[in-house]
Formats: structure tokens, sequence, C-alpha cells
């Protein structure tokens, strides 16, 4: 029996191993389960280069709980240890760099900007075990060994009479971490980490039912038998090459990823890359909501088949954190503990690279079959004007496939639509003015108007379509988007035909003096203004631009401050409409007055602004007048 101490300076490492490296404990299933596979791999790697003298077989890992004792086991039937490789991989290497790190990063224990480069992942097990042993064989002709540490520096390596091929380590559980001791709990964190691991994983075992033969009697019962409960999926989807899949099979690894979500993605978008960088994955479009935080956090990353975080922020453009899907790159640089993305160029080019993948997928998807694009257009126009708005190239290639959606339900590209409504919607100075509405039941009576001239009216609905807006005139020459209530339809395209009021100067002014004493000035501005005779006398409308920085400020972005501004419209009145010249024809001051309020209130309430009392009031005087 060999006796020692590991070689370092810092009294008791292993307090500060669980205190410094890892903030989360439940993490040193992964570290020992990724290790198990590794020497799994290594071996089969061996085997197949001559290297390993050995038969490779169908080896697995299988975890154990021994509850009443206190221990869990690990075992593997990997390539193990010779008692010099565990003296130097086990008490050298990896000390060497536990204490490199103790040294390097005490004083900033904090620090996400950690370096993984230690090869510590064994020594989490000491987060939850009071001692650990590791009985290991290599598949060298050499003898087994059997290595004890409690916890301090001292450790102590015998011979053991393993005779088996492989490692099992044993953990025996500290007295703050028996949780570890359910079988639940292992369960859990074993589907969390090591679900798609490459190499079996068994946890106890499962009761099957064989299936009868051919020839069975008519009243044979199905023999059950007991087999190993293999908790992983070692070949996942994502590790295949997209010709060998079809639509079924990634469907069936959506439901595998999340099975208590019931409806099915709309596409997906398989991910395979060897240069500059190593990447895999599949990413998902499921159908969207207009609410931009709810859906984020349903990317899964992975290295190496080993589940690292679903958060991939800063792998993935922002704009595609709303997807669902997995990512898996072993040249994703990560802290120690996995923790943290480190920043580094080839995550940049990593995300450039997705944000790339899904702009081409979204173009041949839009080309392939465009109706069924514009089917599946309202369930991902979020993810795609988000895409437009906040990475420069995605802007650039939504070109050929963001659609623009009418109020009668056509769809056009930019290209489209600009060819579409140029000749009639250029203005007297220009300027192509491209209306939408954003309600068509609340705007309906702007859109007709509209339509009534002929001009196409698109629906834009999503709550980011202000921004994009924004992005779109400023990248677009001598192009402005104009809500249809935001002025009258005239006023919204001006063309060189102005319209020669009914009214002299003279009686414009006395109207203006009488709706300025009725209409209250903090709510309405009041304008005058010349439109066909049979267009309505009162027309409510929120200035474009006041109205657009208030929705960009309840989003995000805008002008300071516009947010908390009041509500201010512009009350258009018709000089030509019938019932403004009979308003102003009235003999008495009393009628005039109530002729006004209802004119306005029948503006209010066609713009949903009338509410509460004000809406009782109204009702109640249109019944007077009705007798």
């Amino acid at each position: 029996m060999t006796k020692g101490t590991i070689n370092v300076s810092v009294e008791n490492i292993f307090p500060l191993i669980k205190k410094f490296l890892y903030s989360d404990h439940e993490i040193f299933l992964r570290e020992l389960v990724s290790n198990a596979t590794d020497a799994t791999l290594k071996l089969k790697h061996l085997t197949n280069i001559g290297e390993a003298k050995v038969e490779y077989g169908s080896p697995k890992i299988e975890i154990k709980v021994d509850k009443d004792n206190k221990k869990i086991h690990v075992i593997d039937q990997g390539l193990g240890m010779t008692t010099e490789e565990v003296q130097k991989y086990i008490n050298e290497v990896a000390f060497s760099g536990a204490e490199e790190f103790i040294d390097k990063y005490k004083d900033k224990v904090d620090d996400p900007g950690i370096i993984g480069h230690f090869g510590l992942g064994f020594y989490s097990a000491f987060m939850v075990a009071e001692k650990v042993e590791i009985i290991t064989k290599s598949y060298k002709d050499e003898p087994a060994a059997h290595w004890i540490c409690d916890g301090s520096p001292n450790f102590t390596i015998e011979p053991s009479d393993k005779t088996e091929r492989g490692t099992e380590i044993i953990l025996h559980i500290a007295e703050d971490s028996t949780e570890f001791l359910e079988d639940s709990r292992i369960r859990t964190l074993l589907l969390k980490y090591n679900k798609f691991m490459p190499i079996p994983i068994k946890f106890g075992t499962k009761e099957e039912t064989l299936p009868l033969p051919e020839d069975a009697k008519k009243d044979a019962k199905p023999e059950k038998v007991r087999v190993d409960n293999i908790i992983n999926n070692p070949n996942p989807a994502w590790t295949k090459q997209p010709t060998d899949l079809k639509d079924e099979d990634y469907k069936s690894f959506y439901r595998e990823l999340y099975p208590m979500q019931f409806e099915e993605p709309l596409f997906n978008i398989h991910l395979n890359v060897d240069y500059p960088f190593n990447l895999t994955g599949i990413l998902y479009f499921p159908k969207m909501t207009n609410d931009l935080n709810i859906q984020k956090d349903k990317i899964q990353l992975y290295q190496n088949q080993v589940f690292v975080t679903d958060n991939v922020e800063g792998i993935v453009p922002e704009f595609l954190t709303m997807l669902r899907g997995v990512i898996d790159s072993p040249d994703i640089p990560l802290n120690v503990s996995r923790s943290y993305l480190q920043a580094d160029s080839s995550v940049k080019k990593i995300a450039s690279y997705i944000t790339r993948k899904v702009a081409d997928k979204l173009k041949s998807l839009f080309t392939e079959n465009r109706e069924d694009f514009e089917k599946k257009w309202n369930d991902i126009k979020v993810v795609i004007e988000y895409g437009m708005l906040s990475e420069e190239k995605f802007f650039e290639k939504a070109e050929a496939f963001a659609l623009y959606p009418t109020v009668d339900g056509s769809y056009f590209t930019y290209e489209e639509l600009f060819n579409k409504i140029k000749a009639k919607q250029t203005d007297k100075d220009d300027k192509l003015v491209i209306l939408y509405a954003s309600n068509t039941d609340a705007q309906h009576s702007y859109i007709e108007a509209a339509k009534d001239k002929g001009y196409e009216v698109l629906l834009l609905d999503s709550p980011i379509v202000s921004h994009l807006m924004q992005k779109l005139e400023t990248s677009k020459e001598n192009v402005s988007f104009a809500r249809v209530d935001a002025d009258h339809i005239d006023n919204l395209i001006k063309k060189d035909d102005t319209k020669i009021s009914k009214l002299s100067d003279e009686e414009k002014a006395t109207l203006d003096e009488l709706l300025k004493e009725t209409i209250p000035s903090e709510k309405f501005m009041v304008q005058l203004e010349p439109m066909d005779s049979n267009a309505a006398p009162f027309i409510i409308t929120q200035p474009e631009f006041m109205r657009r920085m208030k929705e960009m400020q309840a989003t995000g972005g805008g002008m300071f401050g516009m947010g908390n501004m009041p509500e201010m419209y512009n009350l258009v009145v018709n000089t030509n409409s019938a019932l403004v010249g009979e308003i102003l024809n009235t003999k008495t001051k009393k009628k005039q007055e109530r002729l006004i309020s209802q004119s306005l209130d029948l503006a209010r309430l066609s713009q949903g602004l009338l509410k509460g009392k004000e809406l009782s009031d109204f009702i109640k005087r249109s019944y007077e007048m009705i007798k």
C-alpha cells in the first residue's frame, strides 16, 4: 500500500474547491459521467487504431445509489488506469491545476472570466462526498488499483482485486448532501445533464413485456422480464446527417426535447459545420406570440453531447434566443465550472454563422413554398422583425423573404410593395408614403377612406413595428410610413390637387372660435381642413411622430420621456361637411354646443376613446335626441 500527501501548499484545498470552483453542487454527477464517457470513447479510439489489443464490446456507464450505506457508485467500462496513472492524473496533474486555480483566482472568485483548463472535473466529487474511492483496472495487462482520499491532502493507493476493465468511483456522501441519495434526484440530474451522452447510461432496471411468438396459444400470457434501464439517447438527431433524417425524425426529437410542449414546431434548421469551428445542432421555429420575453431560454447548449446551459446569450444572436432546439460545440469557451461563456472571437464567428444559416433557410422556405411561408408569417414575424432591427447582415438578407401583409390578406416583399404602390402613393414632394393599420377593427373607417382612394394599407401589428419602420425609413430613400389614423387621408398623401373650402376665411375664423370654446384644448388640437363633402365631419387623428415615439418608448428605445407624455389628439374638422355648415349656421349657442359635443363624441366613439361616465352621458343624450 502506498500512502502519501498531495503536494499542495494550500492547506486542505477541498473546502476551497467546494466554495470557489462550482456554485452548483449538483454538477458533480455531470462531471463524473463526462469523465466516464471520455474514458470509454478513448478506449474505442485506441481499439480502432489497434493500439489497445482488447475487445471494445458494448460498454455502458452505470450509476448506483446505495441509500443505506450513503454511497453513490459511478462505474464505467472504459480504458481504466494503472497505479502509476492514478498517481499522475489524480494526485499530480489535477491537484497542480487546483492549486494554480486557487492561487490565481482567490481574490476574484466571482469573476466569470475564469478559463477552464485545469482538468478539475473529478474533484467536484468532494462537493458532496466526505470520502472518495477510485477502483480502477487498466486495459493494459497490469494490476488494478484502489485510491482512497478523505477530503484532506492525504491519500492511500493499494492493490485491488478488480478483474474487469474500467473504473468505479465510490462517493461516501456527506451529511449536508444526503439529497443526492434519492433515486428521483439522481434521475432528474441524469436527464438534465446526460440525456444525450454518447455512451448508454444505466440507472437501475425496468420491467418489459416480451412480445408473444406467432404460434402462441390464445390464453398465453406475455412474459415480463427486467432489463437495464438506459436513461439516455446516445444518438440524438443533431449528431446525424440531415440526409439521414425525415421530417418525422425532427418532430420526434422536438418532442423528446420538450415533452410538455404539445404544439408542433413550424420548421427546423439543421446546423452542421466543421470549419473554422465545430458546431452541430437543430433549431426549431415554434409558434410565436407577440410577447418578446416569454419564449427565451429554450435553446440548450451542449459540449460533446454534455448539457451545459440553456442560457445561450452571446452564442446565439439575441433575436434567435426565442427559438428552441440544441447547439453542440466543443469550441465554445466556457469557464472551469462550465457556467459562463468566455468572450472570444470564435463565439462571434459562431453567432455570425448561425445568423447566416437561419437567413438562408428562411429564404429557401420562402422560395420553395411561398404559400406555406405566408401562412406561417404571423407565427414567425416577431423573430424576423427583431432580427432585421438588431443584426445588419440579417436585415440585408431579409429583403428576400420579409413580408408586408395588407389588411386584405395579401403579402408583398418590400420590392413588390414598392412597385405596386409607387404610382399612386407618391406625394407631391416625390416621397413614397406607405400606409398601415395596427388594428383593422379600431381603424376600419380610416382604412376604408384610404381604400376609396385606391391606396394599399398594410397590417403591421407586432410590438416592435415602430422600431422597424424607423429602420426602414433611414435605410430606404424617400420613404415614410404613416398609420391610417395619423391624419385625414388627403394630408397623409398630399397631392397637388388642393381641395377648396366651401367656407370663407371669416366663416372659418368664427367656426374655429366656436369649436375652441366647446372642445377641451388640453386633449385636442383643432385643425380645419377642406375634404370631400361625403367624408366624416369630425375625424380624430394622432400625429404619427408623437404616437410612434411613445410606442418605441414602451418597447425600449425612442425619445427619452415620450412614454410619460399625456395622450394628445388632433381633431380634424371637415369644412365641406353639411353638418359643419349647419353647426355654423345654427342660431342658438346651446344648440351649437350640443351639436359639437355630439359630433366630437361620435368621433371619439369611433376611436374607442369614449369611456366611463362620458360614454354613459353620450348614450343618455343620444336617446334624448331620438325622442
